[in-house]
C-alpha cells in the first residue's frame, strides 16, 4: 500500500506539480521499500517522501476572483505547509487547500470504512496506524494509497480555476472552515472515491485471507463483481477516476460561469476594451517617434514627387471622372485593402478609404481598373 502511494506522489509531482526532480527524488525512495524489513523502516521511508512531497507543493499558487482579493488574506493565496500552526499536524488547516484537502480525505476515510466494513473486516484493526479509541485504523491504512488521487483532483482543480472567497470562512483562532456551498459540492465527489476504494478493499481482503489456514473460499467481491465477471468471461472492474468538478468562477468577479472560459461575459469585455485602449494608446506613441516621423514624411515627398511628374495629357481622354464613378468605383469594395495597398504602394488606411468610396488620384486609376477587371478601351 505505501510503494503505491509513494507511486502517486510521484506522479503527481511529475504530472501536475511539474516538478521532476522531486519525482525523481521520490522514486530514489520509493526504491528502499523492497528492503524495509519493518514496520518502523516502512514509515520511515513514507515519512522522508512526504517531506519531499509536501515542500513541492509549498509555493503552489491559490486563485481568488480579482475583485475579491482584497478580502482574502495573505496566506491563503499559496498553499504553503501541509502541517497547521494551530496543530502542528494537518488537522485545523489555516488556509483554503488544506482545508479542501482534509475535507475530501475524511469523505474517502468513510468510503474506506463502509468497503471494509461490507467486506466483513473490523474497520478498526489497523495494520500500519496503531489501533486507538474512535478511530478507524484499517479505513485510515486503506486510504494511504488513495491519497495522490485526492491530491491530483484538488491540484489539478485550483491550478485551473480561481476560488471564490464566500467558500471559506475563517474562524477567531484562524482556523480555516469550508461554508455549506463548497462542501455540498465536494461531497458529490463521494462515488468517485467509492469506485476507487472497491478494488483496493478487496484486494486487502484477499491478502489478509491468504495468511490463514482455515479459510480455503475464494474472498467474496462484493464491491466490483469481479468473480462474477470472470465466471461469465467478463473484463475485470475497472475503477473510473471521473470526479465531479467545481462550479467554475470568473478570474475577476467571481460569478458563476457554465463554460470552460476564464471570465464571465461582462468582465471578458471589459478587459478587451481596456487591452485595445492598451495598444491604441501604445500605436499611438509609436507612430510619433522619430523614425516614424521620418518615414511618413519621406513617403509624403515621395508622392508630391509623383504628382508632379504626372501629366493629365498622359492619361486616356476616356478615363474620365465619370468612367472611374461609373465603371471602377463600385467594384473597389470587392477588392481586399492589402491587394490596393500592395498594386499602388499606399498606406492601408488610405486603401481602405479607396474601397470605401474615396477617389483616388487619376495616376492611380488604370492601376484600379486593372485590379478590378473593368474592360479597357
Amino acid at each position: 500500500m505505501i510503494d503505491r502511494k509513494l507511486a502517486g506522489q510521484e506522479r503527481v509531482a511529475r504530472e501536475s506539480l511539474k516538478d521532476l526532480a522531486t519525482s525523481v527524488q521520490i522514486n530514489q525512495i520509493r526504491s528502499e521499500l523492497a528492503e524495509a524489513e519493518s514496520l518502523d523502516e516502512v514509515r520511515s521511508v513514507e515519512l522522508r517522501a512526504a517531506k519531499l512531497y509536501w515542500k513541492a507543493w509549498r509555493t503552489v499558487p491559490v486563485k481568488f476572483p480579482d475583485k475579491e482579493l482584497l478580502r482574502v488574506p495573505e496566506h491563503w493565496q499559496k498553499f504553503g505547509s501541509r502541517a497547521s500552526v494551530l496543530s502542528g499536524s494537518p488537522r485545523l488547516a489555516v488556509n483554503p487547500v488544506n482545508a479542501i484537502l482534509n475535507y475530501i480525505y475524511a469523505l474517502l476515510e468513510a468510503e474506506c470504512r463502509l468497503a471494509i466494513a461490507s467486506l466483513g473486516l473490523d474497520p478498526e484493526m489497523g495494520v500500519l496506524h496503531m489501533d486507538t479509541i474512535n478511530r478507524d485504523s484499517l479505513a485510515c491504512d486503506l486510504m494511504e494509497p488513495l491519497r495522490p488521487d485526492v491530491d491530483a483532483y484538488v491540484l489539478n482543480r485550483i491550478l485551473r480555476q480561481p476560488l471564490k472567497r464566500n467558500w471559506f470562512f475563517e474562524e477567531r483562532n484562524g482556523n480555516c472552515r469550508l461554508m455549506a456551498d463548497l462542501a455540498s459540492q465536494l461531497a458529490e465527489t463521494t462515488s468517485t472515491w467509492a469506485r476507487l476504494v472497491a478494488p483496493l478493499a478487496e484486494w486487502a481482503v484477499k491478502e489478509i485471507a491468504s495468511t490463514t489456514k482455515t479459510r480455503r473460499a475464494v474472498p467474496a467481491t462484493r464491491l466490483t463483481q469481479n468473480n462474477k465477471r470472470e465466471t461469465r468471461g467478463g473484463d475485470p472492474f475497472v475503477a473510473s477516476k471521473n470526479a465531479v468538478t467545481l462550479q467554475n468562477v470568473c478570474a475577476d468577479c467571481g460569478c458563476p460561469i457554465t463554460n470552460a472560459n476564464e471570465k464571465c461575459r461582462i468582465c471578458a469585455v471589459e478587459e478587451s476594451a481596456q487591452r485595445l485602449t492598451k495598444i491604441a494608446t501604445q500605436g499611438r506613441v509609436v507612430s510619433h517617434t522619430a523614425p516614424a516621423q521620418a518615414k511618413r514624411s519621406k513617403t509624403q515627398i515621395a508622392n508630391q514627387a509623383n504628382i508632379r511628374k504626372w501629366s493629365s495629357s498622359d492619361q486616356a481622354s476616356w478615363l474620365t471622372v465619370e468612367f472611374y464613378a461609373e465603371k471602377i468605383q463600385p467594384r473597389m469594395s470587392s477588392l481586399s485593402a492589402s491587394l490596393i495597398t500592395s498594386r499602388l504602394s499606399v498606406s492601408r488606411g488610405y486603401a481602405g478609404n479607396i474601397r470605401k468610396g474615396r477617389v483616388p488620384h487619376p495616376r492611380h486609376w488604370k492601376a484600379l481598373a486593372g485590379l478590378a477587371g473593368v474592360h479597357l478601351k
